[in-house]
């Protein structure tokens, strides 16, 4: 039986190729469907020939070039022939995803040796269907998505360790960086998709971690960079940890007790370590204190003691403290450093 029609529909939508089953032989003038987004391809002893764009086509020795010189059609159409019809899909597939299933190593610039994890999504698509259905898919009656998704994630996977040595030096440039890394990506992956076909349409990271000791020590830096002071990021540090003790040890629970020693371990640490930051504080004051003042007319810096501008001579209506030096404003009866009466 001759077949008269040849078409196909995906039903589920993540067909990237389909072998029409004709359940008999083709003969010219029978006519071929191709729907958008699809292209059909006539297949014969192991090869890809003749290629059909979207429409309804008659087929006849003209438009079969190249299955015509394999087979031989010289029977003006009376004879039936026999040739595989593959449809593949043109279709973007946007959800496609892949990751690491084990760390890889990176050799950071500031913590030496660090395991990284990273995952992210791509969108992919056939872009010349012979070379993929005769090197990817061959004479499979079906292949999907799914088939092909875990051989690209494996790729993507394998030059995502190359790339991420290239374009970054620590993981504490991370954030600033994912774009780049991407496009990196991106871009070296691309001939490895076209060689078989394919067309890596977009591709993103969606994270890049790093194992728990290391993501602490990126979270500390952060915090004592927000702080600006490392004192003081240190300071805050050891008062957060005595109130989560005192609050542990509130709660009454079995482990109260020991929170309560951990409170006092943390007190006496801060016991020793207060008087050391009210002298920096102290410290500060006083030579806040005793810095210069300001010339009432020219504004420039006044030494303490000075009773003459250096810049332009003018008598210091400011007077100085004998004690501590600090400047002591017009009509104070004290002075505001050390309390000596002026």
């Amino acid at each position: 039986m001759a077949i008269q029609v040849v078409e196909w529909k995906d039903e589920t939508g993540r067909e990237i190729v389909h072998r029409f089953e004709p359940g008999g032989e083709l003969k010219l003038g029978a006519q071929l469907v191709v729907a958008e987004s699809q292209w059909a391809v006539f297949f014969r002893d192991g090869r890809a020939l003749d290629v059909f764009e979207t429409g309804r086509h008659t087929l006849t020795t003209a438009n079969l070039p190249l299955l015509g010189r394999l087979i031989g059609l010289p029977f003006g159409g009376a004879s039936p022939f026999r040739a595989d019809v593959y449809f593949l899909s043109r279709k973007v597939y946007p959800d496609l995803k892949w990751g690491t299933r084990d760390p890889v190593a990176f050799r950071d610039a500031e913590l030496s040796m660090v395991r990284l994890r990273a995952h992210g999504v791509f969108a992919a698509r056939v872009q010349e269907p012979q070379p993929f259905l005769n090197q990817i898919a061959g004479t499979t009656g079906s292949y999907s998505v799914e088939t092909i998704e875990g051989y690209l994630r494996d790729l993507i996977v394998a030059r995502f360790n190359d790339v991420l040595g290239e374009t970054l030096k620590s993981v504490f440039d991370l954030p600033r960086a994912y774009d780049e890394l991407a496009e990196a990506l991106k871009g070296r992956v691309a001939g490895d998709f076209s060689k078989y076909g394919l067309e890596l349409c977009d591709f993103f990271i969606n994270a890049i971690t790093p194992p728990d000791d290391v993501q602490r020590v990126i979270d500390e830096r952060s915090g004592m960079a927000a702080a600006g002071d490392p004192a003081a990021y240190l300071r805050f540090k050891a008062a957060r940890a005595m109130g989560d003790a005192a609050a542990a040890a509130g709660d009454g629970g079995a482990g109260s007790t020991a929170a309560a020693g951990l409170g006092l371990g943390v007190g006496a640490g801060l016991g020793m370590m207060l008087p050391g930051m009210l002298q920096q504080a102290a410290a500060g004051g006083a030579s806040a204190a005793g810095a210069a003042a300001a010339c009432g007319s020219c504004r420039a810096a006044v030494p303490a003691g000075a009773r003459f501008c250096p810049s332009c001579g003018a008598k210091v209506a400011v007077a100085f403290c004998g004690g501590c030096g600090a400047a002591v404003p017009a009509g104070a009866r004290f002075c505001p450093g050390c309390g000596a009466k002026a």
